[in-house]
């Protein structure tokens, strides 16, 4: 589009996500990289989170990557639906993201590496947390967390229950703060894996 220009300009949706996450890890206090994710349990009801997206793939067949435990609320309803949403907002830059889109798990090579990259107490933190399941204590969390590193050691491998999802977006659009309310949207709607159709929405 001819006005789509300054922070909107490029044809690779997913080229301009990364540059505004890069501006936004220079002037975010803390972590640029959290998203709200949604999901619909079985009954349809939404349900949402915050979670860090780890990596944002490049196109034409690009996607967006997080790590969570399979088991979880989260992995269960996504496992079931295979959809998810997401909106990443940063308020120093005031930009959001949002991110519409089908999941798939990513739980080879890349997962693993991954899973290696983090601290040992966060490695061993996956194989203790039943994430989402009722906990008696804070104690006996933390029970579970010295049983599982005395099991695992100082090179623990990645669990089978835990590793990536990565959303392959239908729909992206970003947004920008303008003045008197009146926003500046852009919609990047998928048409075929390479192809995407733009249109600037009304504020």
């Amino acid at each position: 589009m001819s006005d789509r220009t300054g922070i909107f300009e490029g044809d690779d949706p997913f080229a301009i996500a990364r540059r505004w996450l890069d501006e936004a890890t220079r002037t975010e206090p803390n972590d640029p990289n959290a998203i709200a994710l949604a999901t619909v349990d079985a009954e349809g009801l939404p349900d949402v989170r915050m979670v860090l997206l780890k990596e944002i793939e490049p196109g034409p067949q690009g996607a967006f990557v997080f790590y969570t435990n399979y088991d979880s609320a989260k992995g269960r309803q996504i496992s079931e639906t295979g959809k998810a949403a997401f909106v990443m907002h940063w308020k120093s830059l005031r930009r959001q993201v949002r991110v519409r889109g089908t999941v798939t798990r990513e739980e080879g090579p890349q997962a693993d590496a991954y899973y290696a990259s983090r601290a040992l107490e966060s490695r061993i933190g996956a194989w203790s947390s039943r994430q989402s399941q009722p906990l008696d204590s804070r104690g006996a969390l933390m029970a579970e967390v010295a049983r599982q590193g005395l099991r695992h050691g100082l090179n623990p491998t990645r669990p089978p229950f835990w590793g990536g999802f990565r959303i392959t977006p239908v729909q992206i659009e970003f947004w920008a703060d303008g003045a008197f309310r009146l926003h500046d949207r852009f919609r990047w709607t998928r048409h075929t894996e390479k192809d995407w159709h733009v249109s600037r929405l009304q504020p």
